[in-house]
C-alpha cells in the first residue's frame, strides 16, 4: 500500500512540471480584469480559481462588494481584538444582572465557552448585525463605485478630492481590508492553540 502512495505522489510530482494547455479564450477573458482597482504587484490579476474566467463584469463586481464589506468588517474585528486585549472595554454594564463589559474575556470566548455571554445577549448582536446588514451597510442610493456606501449621508470630504486621490484611497482600504481579513483569521486560530504576542499579549 505504501508503494502504491508513493509511486502516485511521484507521479503527480511529474505531471505538475508538464506544460499547461491554456486557451486563448481564457487568457483574453483574464485579461478584462487585469486594470481592475486591486489588481496590484506583485501578483497583478489574481483568480487561481478562474471565478470571473468568463470575463462577466456583473459577476465580478458582486465578489469585490463581498470582499470591501467583509474587509471592512474584518478591520474593525481586528481593531476590536487588539482594543480589548489592551484593557479597553465600554464603561458600565451589559446587563441588568450588574456584569460589566470588562467582566467577560477577550475574542472568541467572550460569545462561546464558560464565561460567555448569554444567549439572549448573542441574539442581540446577530439581530443588531442583520439590521446593519439589510438597512445601513448597502448602497440604497446608487453609488460612485462598488462598496459606496455614503447614501448621499456621509461624506467625509470624499467628493473634494481628485480622481488619483480616489484611486490611491480606495486601494488602500482594499489591501488593508485583504490583510485584516488574514489578520482576523491568524488571531482567531491562534486563540485556540494559545501564545503569546506583542501588542497583542497572552491569547
Amino acid at each position: 500500500m505504501m508503494k502504491i502512495a508513493v509511486i502516485a505522489s511521484m507521479v503527480a510530482g511529474v505531471a505538475a512540471f508538464a506544460p499547461a494547455q491554456v486557451s486563448k479564450t481564457s487568457v483574453a477573458t483574464n485579461m478584462a480584469f487585469e486594470d481592475e482597482l486591486g489588481a496590484q504587484a506583485p501578483l497583478g490579476f489574481f483568480d487561481p480559481l478562474g471565478l470571473v474566467a468568463d470575463g462577466d463584469q456583473e459577476k465580478f463586481d458582486r465578489l469585490r462588494y463581498v470582499e470591501i464589506k467583509h474587509g471592512r468588517v474584518c478591520q474593525l474585528a481586528f481593531l476590536g481584538q487588539i482594543v480589548t486585549r489592551a484593557g479597553v472595554h465600554l464603561p458600565g454594564d451589559i446587563d441588568y444582572s450588574g456584569h460589566s463589559f470588562e467582566s467577560y474575556p477577550n475574542g472568541w470566548a467572550a460569545i462561546s465557552g464558560p464565561d460567555a455571554i448569554s444567549g439572549a445577549g448573542v441574539a442581540q448582536i446577530v439581530a443588531f448585525i442583520g439590521f446593519l446588514e439589510l438597512g445601513v451597510m448597502k448602497d440604497i442610493t446608487g453609488g460612485d463605485f462598488v462598496g459606496d456606501f455614503r447614501n448621499d449621508a456621509i461624506d467625509f470630504g470624499w467628493d473634494n478630492f481628485d480622481e488619483e486621490t480616489k484611486l490611491q484611497k480606495r486601494a488602500v482600504e482594499l489591501n488593508n481590508g485583504r490583510a485584516a481579513q488574514l489578520g482576523i483569521l491568524g488571531l482567531m486560530m491562534h486563540e485556540q492553540v494559545g501564545g503569546t504576542f506583542p501588542i497583542i499579549g497572552a491569547m
